[in-house]
Order: structure tokens, then sequence, then C-alpha cells
């Protein structure tokens, strides 16, 4: 059985990548500040961990490592950037200029994102390199490449690309690959709740089960150590694958050229047109 460590899994796409795992085969271990609680398969194993903090980290990964069977996969999935969008104040934050945004928002993006996929990816690498064999793939999004809502988000997600890239490229003489995976609109929770209130249009939206089922195929696909260091769409592989969601749809991939809207995620857009490949940082 491989064994597969998902952070960030108490809710959301985190929570939809461990189901979708575990449905596959794999030993998932989970992490999250409330994962204890999480509406996942109880063969799941809960860890809860604040990313943020380093000890709760290094335990994470010893409890990974306690029985012996390794590290196979590892999905950087731990985010808070999308916390306290509203200030104490009452502003919605979410839009302001980087010159009035709060504080905060740096720390819960860059440390509670960047910095979290970072020391993940760290303690994996010791884990994978002597077994020469590994998958780590780290979730990011359209602001690394276009302006989205806010400066900061821009550059917590081009740090993440920034990532892949340079860890693909130290890790790829030891057999471990890195991706960054780009989901489309997702239904998390917040985004359904947002749907209700006519914000949102799901007709072109994932499951968040569906991101794992995609990360599933590219694990198991021969292609995916060539591709190491690559930025992916994860509905343009789920094509390419013959993924489907649990619905049994099949999302259309989202571009660049995409119109976003701005107002609630970056998995927002309205309309999609045929998929045109990005190209990766280079390394």
């Amino acid at each position: 059985m491989k064994t597969a460590l998902v952070t960030g899994a108490s809710r959301g796409v985190g929570r939809g990548v461990a189901i979708a795992l575990a449905a596959e085969g794999y030993r998932v271990v989970a992490t999250g500040r409330t994962v204890a609680s999480a509406d996942l398969p109880t063969a799941v194993v809960r860890v809860p961990c604040d990313h943020t903090n380093d000890a709760d980290v290094a335990r994470v990964f010893a409890a990974v490592e306690q029985d012996g069977v390794g590290l196979d996969l590892l999905v950087n999935n731990a985010w808070g950037g999308y916390e306290r969008m509203v200030d104490a104040s009452g502003r919605f934050t979410w839009l302001l200029p980087f010159w009035e945004q709060p504080d905060y928002v740096w720390s819960s993006m860059m440390d509670a994102g960047v910095r979290a996929a970072f020391f993940a990816s760290v303690h994996a690498a010791r884990v994978m390199t002597p077994r020469k064999r590994g998958l780590i793939v780290n979730i990011s999004l359209w602001p690394a490449q276009k302006h989205v809502a806010n400066v900061i988000y821009g550059v917590a997600k081009a740090a993440t690309d920034k990532l892949t890239a340079d860890t693909a490229h130290e890790l790829r003489p030891h057999g471990v690959a890195v991706l960054s995976l780009y989901p489309g609109m997702v239904r998390t929770e917040a985004v359904l709740k947002a749907a209700e209130g006519g914000w949102l249009n799901l007709s072109n939206s994932e499951s968040p089960e569906f991101i794992g089922r995609v990360i599933g195929g590219l694990a198991n696909d021969p292609l995916t150590f060539e591709r190491s260091g690559s930025v992916l769409v994860a509905a343009q592989e789920a094509l390419r694958l013959g993924i489907v969601d649990i619905d049994g749809r099949q999302p259309t991939p989202l571009t660049l050229e995409n119109r976003v809207n701005s107002g609630y995620s970056a998995g927002a857009f309205e309309r999609t047109e045929p998929f045109e490949p990005i190209e990766p940082f280079v390394s």
C-alpha cells in the first residue's frame, strides 16, 4: 500500500484529495488544525497540525515514518490565505490595493502557504530521496501568472510555482518528481455557500475529490517524472488520463486568457477556451 500525506485536509480541496486517494487504495495521512473533527473516511490517519509550527510539522513526518513504509506522495495544500478576508473594522480586504492590505495577509499567504509547502517538502525529500522515488504536488493557482484580486495572492502563488520548479531541479537526480497543479472552480464548502447567494456560476465546477483523482492519475502516469517542475491544469490532465469527476462529468480546462471573477476566488473563471500549455519556470 502506498502512503500519501495531504496537508490542509480538514476541509475543501485537501479533504477531497484525501478522500479520493483513500478510495484509490492509498494509506492517507491527513493534516490540518481541525482535522480531528473533519468528515473523512475512518481509514484516513488524522494528525492535527498547524503548518506554521515547525514542531507540529516534524511530528507529522515522524508519524508517517514510524511504521517504516516511507512516503510515496505529498500533496501540499495547506493555505491560510482565505482567512480573515474581513478585517477588524469590517472591511472586505480581498480586493484592496497592496498598500492598504492588512499586514496579516502577507503572513497568512506566505507563512501558512508557501513556507508550509517548503518545509513539508524538506521533510518529504528526506524520506523520499533514499528510496529514489516519490511525487510532491503543490496546489497552486492562476494568480501566479495573472493579476487576480490582490498583489500578495499573486506573489504567493508565483512563489509556489517557483518552489515547484527549483525543488524539481534538485530532486531530479534522486528520482523524485514535483508538480504544480491548478484546480478550476472547486465546489468547496465556502464556494457552495457563495453560490447560494448568487455570486458564482458552478456550471463548469469541479468536486474536491476530482483533484484527488487527478493527483492519483499523475502518480501512476509513467510520463510524470519527465514533466517534473511543470505547471499542470487539473482538468486538462483529467482529459489526457481519462479521468472524470465523481458525478461523471468532464470539467472543461481553464486557460490563462479566460476572464477571472476576482470578487471571490481565483477559481471563478467565467468561461473556458481550448487549453494552451503553460510554460514552466526555467530552473
